[in-house]
């Protein structure tokens, strides 16, 4: 019962930031007016609670873990969910929307995701994000197309080889550049080591042996990876974008997709897991990067909805794994097309 506590006290706090920004909001709208409308909310307090209560979540699941074998899987999950959560929160940040001043931003990125998840320093995050990235989506020079290619996401592509590319971090490849990245971005850092040395200590004393392996590392190594991978992969139509000129939603619509877009219960499941705080609606997001999560499912109803926008990720023919594998083998360098279905 305690463990549910904390983690429902947790979510509570979680709902404050949603509700602020609510006030006012209107149902669809343009991208000028839902700036004006966050411009007038923006605030330094009510972040701090959603990172709080993200925080607060992964201390009930590091007390579950410590129950038993059978709970440690469960909360396993939960961390990597919620580490998922953290991820895009500072995302926000990056954009300079999570909070009212540039320095706000900074720091709550800094100190509630980027330094105890081992992550890149949050202006190196933004300048390959904000600068690299955004505007070249899709192109040559796009720093998260680049990371596609490393995974062996090219013009040719076997079926075998596509599904293993799929699942990436759960391989040992995977894991070892997990594990290479963290040790890349603490290196010849002592306080961002033992920032990141807090969060393990921090879970044996509050849910021992079980709760530093199940709650912290499979999820920060294994599980946590593999849903930003799975959310990369779901961003945009990376090997065959329709290049288009005009407004930037019409340039973002040859170039993005939107997952689910006529089932609410999956699209549900999705923005409370793996495509949170708006990453689900990564077309609205990428025409108006300025424009905070909150507001972007009334931007989208004003936008309507990009060329590509599957029912599925991986089981289907109009599937975001079945566009994808359909560009990569049709591609110039590849003699053969084809369509895949591949299961969970």
């Amino acid at each position: 019962m305690l463990c549910l506590a904390v983690i429902a006290v947790g979510i509570a706090l979680r709902q404050v930031d949603g509700v602020w920004f609510a006030r006012g909001r209107p149902r669809a709208a343009g991208a000028a007016e839902l700036i004006s409308l966050q411009r007038r909310r923006a605030n330094n307090w009510s972040p701090v609670l959603l990172l709080c209560g993200q925080w607060l979540q992964i201390v009930g699941w590091w007390l579950l873990a410590g129950r038993g074998l059978l709970l440690s899987v469960v909360a396993a999950v939960g961390v990597a969910v919620a580490c998922r959560h953290l991820q895009e929160i500072s995302h926000f940040a990056v954009h300079g929307v999570l909070a009212r001043t540039a320095r706000a931003n900074r720091l709550l990125g800094e100190a509630f995701v980027h330094l105890p998840l081992g992550l890149v320093p949050v202006e190196v995050r933004r300048r390959r994000h904000v600068r690299d990235h955004h505007p070249q989506a899709t192109l040559v020079g796009d720093p998260n197309l680049a990371e596609l290619r490393r995974a062996g996401l090219r013009p040719g592509i076997a079926r075998a080889r596509f599904a293993v590319a799929l699942v990436l971090p759960l391989t040992p490849r995977g894991l070892w550049s997990a594990l290479s990245e963290i040790a890349g971005n603490l290196r010849h850092s002592p306080a961002r080591i033992a920032m990141v040395a807090m969060v393990p200590a921090a879970a044996f004393l509050v849910g021992g042996v079980n709760a530093v392996v199940f709650a912290v590392l499979v999820p920060r190594l294994l599980l946590y990876p593999l849903l930003a991978w799975l959310s990369l992969l779901v961003e945009h139509t990376w090997f065959d974008p329709e290049h288009r000129v005009g407004t930037p939603a019409e340039v973002e619509a040859g170039r993005c997709l939107r997952l689910y877009p006529r089932n609410r219960l999956l699209s549900a499941l999705a923005a409370a897991t793996w495509l949170p705080y708006g990453d689900l609606y990564h077309f609205a997001h990428s025409a108006h990067p300025a424009v905070r999560w909150n507001c972007l499912p009334a931007l989208e109803r004003h936008l309507g909805a990009p060329h590509f926008s599957p029912t599925g990720l991986l089981v289907g023919a109009d599937t975001v794994a079945g566009r994808h594998l359909r560009a990569l083998q049709s591609a110039p360098s590849a003699s053969a097309e084809g369509e895949v279905h591949l299961a969970v």
